[in-house]
């Protein structure tokens, strides 16, 4: 235990309970900043700061010993291009171009490119603004908008990965099929075909891939450079052979049943280049699937099969945890390659228009082969590029898994994951992603997986846009990226546009996938590790400051109105061991207004004094009491030289703008002896949270123990408060206060309010404004469930004889005497349920007029400097104690009391000392053995009777 020096313990401050804790584990400055700033020079593996900081300089020897040995072509630029060729370059686009026409085709890949523009655009923007780990854009979402939605749509990124391998293997296997399977009923040599037969073709060449990834991501990488040379050497001579190559016919596929049958032999037409077959395709023309049982092809179908090719842009960011330096790797890499393959896939749209007939476009996917010079080459860029992709999203895949994995965000579940990695190599993520692959691959028809493939990514796509966004909305002075070609802008059309199209595709994978993110959601705001939000940072945070400081500056107190006024509480704590019931009544009584818990802590902030501000120690130890209570409140703590002038400070600098407290709640001032509810043994607040190895935190004044707080001092705050213009409530016995004993117990059937001065008692108006504000404060209560079925009972004592009725008041109607008449009115006006109960014995035996002068001696009634005589002092003691007498009579079933607060004497008064004690003790008298009991004075009217 670190104690501040010059700080003394202020155990009895008057809020029913003791003083706060002294600070443990105060650190210096100075060995903070090393804590905080000296893990980024140590490498990425040994770092406990999963979300990393910013990167200084080029790659480290500790970053090569962990595996960090890829640049911007062999890891972003190659896995990203062969991502976007994919199935689609060799496969699909003339089954694009057939249906939709070269004009929306070209509009298609616009529409696609533009989305996966913008979307580079928002990872190359977070990937620059800080050091990237491994997991891609799962890594760089749930870093940004905290756990709950990163965890979740990590999840979903990772299943489209899982999609888009058993996309590209389907893809590979069909290329094998057509090359080598039955062309005309069976040729000798070929391989077999069916379903099952190219389940179990897929089923191998996923294995194949299997075993490469094991290899490692630097094998991987070596094979993707390979490969993409491979491809492009295929694609230049499908290029070459569009220019070159004459008219022909090509056979229509055998399991083409739409146009085939077994005595037909289908032929289409290739017309090589000629203005009119473009002519004929520049136009939409949309038929039937043949690979689908014949399924009607649309603009939707279409775009999905065409947006499920090229959503390969987050393949470098998948390989974030081998890059070198990702901030540079990531935007470069994955822009030229985005450039490369849409000029690739424009001309190849534009050349399939010039050169094929829309019959053979839409009937035979694979007419490549055929027209190509060398129709080798397109089957070995088919499997190649399918092969490559296939590779990039598996291993793409295990990375995303072994990130969630060593996030925990699903608890131990994945557990197996971080306990089965050899050599930075996740072997249990990879083989969990190829399981997965192989449950894909029993859809069969690739134009299905497509879609869902499509609607997986660009969901994680708008996911990546939304994260942008925000950031960068809330202004957050962190944001600061290297990569200036990113706006707002850039990422609202990315998220409008991901998200319009997710649904273009197909409504009902769109729906179950937004569906399944925000189950995914719900699930980890409730049972992932709280402590990851705060380690990450959550745009939640970011954005709620954001729209709060917006609001609370349009949140005017000069156009405030009694129509909507609203009780605003600060509560001032001493210890709150002592006051956890009346803790949790403020939070039911502020009716969603704000709710302040302060705290002085007497001492001087001395500049000799080399130890820190205590109360910037203590707040976390007061936050953790707000979530034990489970209040909705806020804290506030200050250090001040007495405990008067810490009210002060925070009565003037709690809340912010118009949201500042209007009603101050204080302990009574008595000798009771105070509770530890937090060790009580049948207290429903019993914790060990706060007992530091022996030593109580909050602790409060023992038995025996002299109060640091003088009775005059105490009145002093009172008065304090009502000269700054705040309502005020003292409330005592509220360590008796059960609200469980209340919901079940069939006894306590009531809450009482005494709206009348005690030391002034009148006639005239039995409702001021003081009596309304308590009325108000009942109501309150009286709304909320668990006080709901409590009667509202409202006590009129009127200190002078009525008047007899007259014979006709007597026999025209129910006879009421005036006042009770004026506040049953009054009731009705203000819609307030309660019943009115007369006092009798109040104007016949306590002689009311007679004490009503000697009482205004202790009170800011009078300004009279007349000094108290003994006879006085022990007449009004009498009196208080027979007014207790009736009201302990009537409170046998009262679960809390509400009474009317007179000012306290006024400071120019002779013997003010004196009559402070005095005071105290008539209000003591008063409150004498009563149920939980609050003594309140409100300053203004809080109540209206118009619409």
């Amino acid at each position: 235990m670190i104690a501040a020096n010059n700080t003394r313990s202020t155990n009895n401050d008057p809020v029913e309970s003791s003083e706060s804790s002294p600070i443990t584990g105060a650190a210096n400055g100075s060995s903070r900043l090393m804590r905080q700033f000296g893990s980024l020079f140590q490498p990425a593996a040994q770092r406990n700061d999963p979300a990393g900081y910013v990167e200084f300089g080029s790659i480290s020897e500790a970053d090569v010993h962990s595996g960090r040995t890829l640049g911007t072509f062999a890891g972003v630029f190659c896995p990203v291009a062969l991502s976007m060729f994919s199935a689609l370059v060799f496969i699909r686009v003339g089954f694009i171009v057939g249906n939709a026409g070269l004009y929306v085709t070209l509009l298609q890949f616009v529409i696609a490119y533009v989305i996966l523009l913008f979307t580079v655009s928002s990872v190359c923007a977070i990937s620059t603004n800080g050091a990237v780990e491994g997991g891609g854009v799962y890594f760089m979402i749930s870093r940004t908008l905290g756990p709950e939605f990163g965890g979740s749509i990590g999840t979903l990124f990772f299943l489209a990965n899982i999609v888009g391998c058993g996309l590209a293997i389907s893809g590979c296997a069909e290329g094998l099929i057509q090359n080598f399977g039955p062309t005309d009923g069976g040729d000798v040599g070929s391989i077999p075909d069916g379903r099952w037969w190219r389940f179990l073709y897929c089923s191998s060449i996923n294995t194949v891939m299997l075993l490469v990834v094991l290899i490692g991501a630097e094998m991987f990488a070596k094979t993707s450079m390979m490969i993409l040379g491979v491809v492009v050497v295929c694609l230049l001579s499908t290029y070459v052979s569009f220019l070159s190559m004459g008219p022909m016919e090509v056979a229509i596929p055998v399991e083409n049943s739409l146009v085939q049958n077994a005595t037909n032999k289908a032929l289409g037409n290739y017309t090589g280049l000629n203005m009119t077959t473009l002519a004929s395709n520049l136009y939409s023309h949309y038929g039937q699937d043949y690979t689908s049982s014949g399924n009607a092809v649309n603009f939707a179908v279409v775009f999905g099969v065409l947006f499920s090719g090229v959503t390969g842009i987050m393949a470098g960011a998948n390989m974030s945890g081998e890059l070198k330096n990702p901030s540079r790797s990531i935007p470069s890499g994955t822009l030229s390659a985005v450039l490369f393959t849409f000029l690739c896939y424009i001309a190849l749209s534009v050349l399939m228009a010039a050169t094929t007939s829309t019959f053979l476009l839409q009937n035979n996917f694979l007419f490549l082969g055929p027209v190509n010079l060398w129709p080798t080459f397109v089957t070995i860029g088919i499997l190649t590029a399918t092969f490559s992709t296939g590779l990039s999203n598996l291993i793409g895949s295990s990375r995303v898994l072994e990130a969630l994995a060593k996030d925990k965000v699903f608890g131990s579940l994945l557990n197996f994951v971080v306990k089965g990695t050899l050599k930075n190599n996740p072997i249990a993520a990879v083989i969990a992603s190829w399981a997965l692959v192989e449950a894909i691959l029993l859809i069969g028809s690739l134009n299905t997986i497509a879609q869902i493939n499509s609607v997986l990514f660009m969901l994680s796509y708008l996911a990546t846009n939304l994260a942008c966004l925000g950031i960068e909305i809330t202004g957050a002075p962190n944001f600061r990226p290297t990569y200036k070609y990113f706006t707002w802008h850039t990422a609202f059309i990315g998220m409008v546009g991901t998200g319009v199209m997710m649904f273009v595709i197909n409504p009902i994978y769109a729906s179950c996938s937004v569906t399944l993110c925000l189950l995914l959601v719900f699930a980890l705001h409730f049972f992932s590790p709280a402590s990851q939000g705060a380690q990450w940072g959550s745009i939640s945070q970011a954005l709620m400051f954001h729209q709060v400081r917006k609001y609370l500056l349009m949140l005017d107190s000069r156009k405030d109105h009694v129509k909507f006024w609203r009780p605003q509480m600060l509560l001032l704590v001493s210890s709150p061991r002592s006051c956890c019931p009346l803790i949790h009544f403020v939070n039911d009584m502020k009716k969603g207004g704000l709710y302040v818990i302060g705290h002085v802590k007497v001492g001087e902030f001395s500049e000799n004094d080399s130890s820190n501000d205590p109360t910037i120690e203590e707040y976390t130890q007061w936050l953790s009491l707000i979530d034990h209570m489970k209040v909705k409140a806020f804290v506030e703590l200050t250090l001040s030289k007495s405990v008067r002038e810490g009210i002060q400070h925070l009565i003037r600098i709690s809340g912010i703008g118009a949201m500042k407290p209007n009603t101050i709640i204080l302990g009574f001032y008595d000798e009771e002896q105070s509770k530890d509810f937090f060790e009580h043994e049948n207290s429903p607040y019993k914790t060990s949270e706060f007992d530091d190895n022996g030593i109580k935190l909050f602790p409060f004044r023992r038995s025996g123990e002299q109060k640091s707080l003088l009775p005059t001092d105490y009145v002093q705050i009172i008065d304090d408060v009502l000269r700054m213009k705040k309502n005020i409530c003292l409330c005592r016995h509220f360590h008796r206060l059960d609200k469980q004993m209340i919901a079940r117990s069939n006894h306590i059937r009531y809450i009482d309010v005494w709206p009348v001065n005690i030391f002034e008692p009148k006639n005239d108006d039995p409702f001021d404004v003081v009596s309304q504000f308590m009325m108000q404060l009942a109501c309150i209560i009286n709304m909320l469930p668990v006080w709901k079925r409590l009667e509202l009972r409202v006590f009129l004592c009127e200190s002078d004889p009525q008047p007899e009725p007259s014979t006709f008041q007597m026999n025209s109607a129910p006879f009421e005497r005036p006042a009770e008449h004026r506040l049953s009115l009054l009731l009705k006006s203000l819609r307030i349920s309660a019943s009115i109960h007369q006092i009798p014995e109040w104007g016949k035996d306590m002689d009311v007029p007679r004490h009503r002068n000697i009482l205004k001696q202790f009170t800011s009634q009078s300004d009279s400097n007349q000094v108290m005589t003994e006879e006085n002092i022990n007449r009004s003691k009498l009196y208080m104690q027979r007014v207790n007498q009736i009201i302990r009579d009537k409170s046998n079933a009262t679960a809390v009391t509400f009474m009317y607060l007179p000012a306290p004497p006024k400071l120019s008064t002779i013997d003010y000392k004196e009559k402070c004690h005095h005071y105290l003790d008539l209000l003591t008298e008063l409150t004498y053995d009563l149920p939980p009991t609050i003594l309140v004075h409100g300053i203004n009217s809080v109540m209206s009777t118009t619409l």
